[in-house]
């Protein structure tokens, strides 16, 4: 009895009185609901991640062109259905930005037959700053947008216009930082797949086509083991986003992002960092503290994560209320909250990629 009498006065004394109590009761197990699926959440792991140093981060933290993401979400946001003109247009676009940053740009092209419009030409986009890098850190997403029945217009503003002028944004503002993994052995990927919406129904023959055929490929040639990791965004733009670590493989460099997220907020380099009022959360932040397992959330990871390449997964749980509707239009992106993202992205990838460069 003396010493369950000693072990609670170290429980008070280190937690306090509520939370030594919050302490002693079980644990309430939380719940988080998406399109009728509920998943559990439970508390991620604790890390201490490799941070950039101040001096780096207040340099990186103001470099921005929020006129060129505007610009480059405007050249997106058309309906952009696989075999269509507008499908070319925008994939003619996201070829030349990058040409014309420097980027080594491959197009990875294939036939495959669809519900609905029948045979069909897929095209992924491939980018490197170094073709020959023997390691790569990929910034993923894909480009094109809903078949609609009816001819209704889906432009697809979350899914995924934003998340792919990201990237384009991405590697606008940091050209000059980006110039040493030009011939770096580990070196920055940026891949748009093509085909990731389904035509009628989804299912394992009717959905990410580029990233089901580009997987297989690569596997095929070896090229997989290659890839550090696959960081996939989709469904960005919309207000409150609550983000969640999906893989405990990858769980370390979900927190990474979580760590910039803080340190943004407390030096106040955010713009409107608040809650919109859309969705009611306390403390209000994006990356949350906590990590959905057997999520199964199906997008162009899976065809990777089944022939075990580590998945970063940047989707918001629950989705866009506009999710697979026509209001997924600009009039749906709160740009406050795109361009704080962007920024997290952008100091995420010269972290990774800084950091790994001199352990290279």
């Amino acid at each position: 009895m003396r010493a369950l009498y000693g072990w609670s006065k170290n429980i008070v004394r280190k937690y306090g009185w509520i939370n030594a109590i919050k302490k002693l009761l079980p644990k309430q197990t939380k719940y988080i609901y998406n399109l009728g699926v509920k998943f559990e959440l439970s508390d991620v792991t604790v890390y201490n991640p490799s941070q950039l140093s101040d001096g780096q981060f207040l340099e990186y933290s103001n470099l921005s062109d929020k006129q060129h993401l505007r610009e480059a979400i405007k050249n997106i946001l058309i309906p952009r259905v696989v075999g269509t003109p507008n499908h070319g247009i925008v994939r003619q676009y996201i070829v030349q930005s990058l040409r014309d940053l420097d980027w080594h740009v491959e197009l990875n092209g294939f036939h495959d037959n669809a519900p609905i419009l029948g045979a069909l030409h897929f095209t992924n986009i491939i980018a490197t700053l170094n073709p020959n890098a023997e390691r790569y850190l990929v910034l993923a997403c894909h480009y094109d947008s809903k078949y609609m029945p009816g001819g209704e217009e889906f432009v697809g503003a979350t899914d995924s216009a934003v998340p792919c002028a990201m990237l384009l944004n991405l590697a606008k503002v940091l050209q000059e930082q980006l110039k040493p993994l030009q011939s770096s052995k580990l070196s920055l990927m940026l891949l748009f797949f093509d085909g990731e919406e389904a035509f009628e129904e989804w299912g394992p023959k009717d959905s990410i086509y580029g990233a089901r055929h580009l997987a297989k490929l690569w596997q095929k040639e070896g090229k997989l083991d290659r890839i550090d990791m696959l960081v996939l965004l989709d469904l960005l733009g919309a207000p409150d986003p609550a983000f969640y670590s999906f893989f405990s493989n990858t769980e370390q460099w979900y927190m990474r992002m979580a760590d910039l997220e803080t340190r943004l907020s407390e030096q106040h380099l955010f713009e409107r960092y608040v809650n919109s009022g859309v969705a009611r959360r306390d403390p209000s932040r994006y990356f949350q503290p906590q990590a959905l397992r057997n999520s199964q959330v199906e997008d162009d990871h899976i065809p990777f994560l089944r022939r075990n390449v580590p998945i970063l997964h940047l989707i918001p749980m629950p989705f866009p209320s506009v999710w697979h509707t026509t209001d997924d239009n600009e009039g749906v992106i709160d740009y406050a909250t795109t361009n704080n993202l962007a920024l997290i992205i952008r100091l995420f990838t010269l972290e990774y990629l800084l950091g790994g460069t001199k352990a290279a």
